[in-house]
């Protein structure tokens, strides 16, 4: 039996009870945020470390250790790992050894959100070239100072930035920033040459990176901007607001195209995806729209609390509220399985083709559970068929930890 498939929960789209590998954290309760890929789980709660799992085996491969305040935000690729702070810093990591290589400095307030922006073609030049924006991989990030500022991504080989300065405005890899927003920058995306932001100010801007131009502002809005997302193929933008409604605008020309309404409360999150976006709010359901016409097409009704967390594919929704994590079909709406119950709290869910990794609270202590969608019941002991297997950071079983849960209630 190979170590991988021992710690399992879900197999398949059949859901036999298997086992599952459930990483403590710590026995403080709070909040944790998540990013996983094929081998690595990266996480952070509200201070200032991020921890770096082994997906398969729940090992501690990695402490993160710089930032003087929480951590709000992070993301990566390939090997470098990108975080922003309430000590107002966007700090950046080799993965692999372990060690923050560069720190940017200049807001003034918390950084709270963060995206790691690549070339992507979005036109051709009449000889055929592929017209790549932006022109070099890029960091963005948004504060609560009002601000957002455009970084170039270190690339493998940089000398190491580690400015003490508690403001950097010489940074060598600044490239500008973005004013325009008069309340906190609650949410971003970029993709292209387009950059979209949501603010407290109840406003969405849309915004050309390359020169640093706020091509609109989008008002409509009547209280504050949380969640925003960008539908390139359309040339659209959508927002989710404190107000309950979700607007699709048109980023050419900045006008309104469509309300969504029924949502009842704060709609905090939005993933698009091609042809489904879906939404979710502090009233405890999502919605799946067409992004072509606003229609919608299906409502997600069985959390209990605020959504706080959700992902979807063209197939399911995987979502997470205050006591459970639950599957959802994307087309009818239907709860497919409760996947974690009897929680106190739901911090983040991530799931790829083969695992779907939550960040959870049990009775005031925070733990990392991966379900293998891959894994065979048969592949293990049918006396350890639905049980719960709690590691420590070395990747070793707590005996007597959790015992049994029944899956095919």
């Amino acid at each position: 039996m190979s170590e991988d498939k021992y710690y399992t929960l879900v197999e398949g789209c059949t859901f036999a009870s298997n086992q599952t590998a459930v990483m403590m954290l710590d026995r403080r309760g709070g909040g944790l945020g998540l990013l996983q890929d094929a081998q690595l789980i990266k996480t952070t709660r509200d201070n200032s470390k991020v921890n770096v799992y082994d997906i398969k085996t729940g090992a501690l491969r990695a402490k993160l250790e710089g930032h003087e305040g929480g951590v709000w935000g992070l993301e990566f690729h390939g090997n470098t790992l990108v975080t922003v702070s309430t000590d107002n810093s966007v700090r950046v990591w080799d993965i692999a050894r372990a060690e923050c290589t560069h720190v940017f400095r200049g807001h003034t307030s918390t950084a709270r959100s963060v995206q790691i922006l690549l070339p992507v073609q979005i036109d051709q030049y009449p000889d055929g070239t592929p017209v790549m924006m932006p022109e070099q991989p890029l960091i963005i990030s948004g504060s609560r100072d009002t601000t957002m500022r455009v970084w170039k991504l270190p690339q493998p080989g940089d000398s190491k930035y580690l400015p003490p300065a508690p403001t950097d405005e010489e940074c060598p890899y600044l490239i500008r920033i973005l004013t325009g927003h008069q309340h906190s920058v609650r949410a971003l995306t970029a993709y292209g040459d387009t950059l979209v932001s949501g603010s407290y100010d109840c406003t969405v801007r849309v915004w050309k990176i390359s020169t640093g131009e706020s091509l609109h502002k989008l008002e409509g809005h009547a209280y504050k901007v949380y969640s925003v997302a960008l539908d390139h193929n359309r040339n659209r933008c959508i927002s989710g607001s404190m107000d309950h409604m979700v607007k699709i605008w048109s980023i050419e020309t900045g006008a309104l195209l469509y309300s969504l309404e029924g949502h009842t409360s704060l709609v905090g999150i939005l993933d698009l995806k091609e042809d489904w976006l879906v939404s979710a709010a502090a009233d405890g359901t999502l919605r799946a729209w067409n992004p072509e016409n606003g229609h919608c097409q299906s409502v997600f009704i069985g959390h209990t609390g605020a959504i706080t967390s959700f992902q979807h594919d063209d197939q399911k929704v995987i979502s997470g509220s205050d006591k459970s994590v639950k599957m959802w079909d994307l087309r009818t709406g239907v709860c497919e399985r409760d996947l974690l119950t009897d929680l106190s709290g739901v911090w983040q869910v991530r799931f790829d083709a083969q695992r779907c990794v939550a960040a959870v609270q049990r009775r005031a202590m925070s733990y990392i559970e991966v379900l293998d969608f891959g894994a065979s019941p048969d592949t293990i002991p049918s006396d350890r068929l639905g049980e719960r297997t709690l590691v420590n950071k070395l990747g070793e079983e707590i005996e007597g930890s959790e015992g049994h849960v029944d899956l095919n209630d």
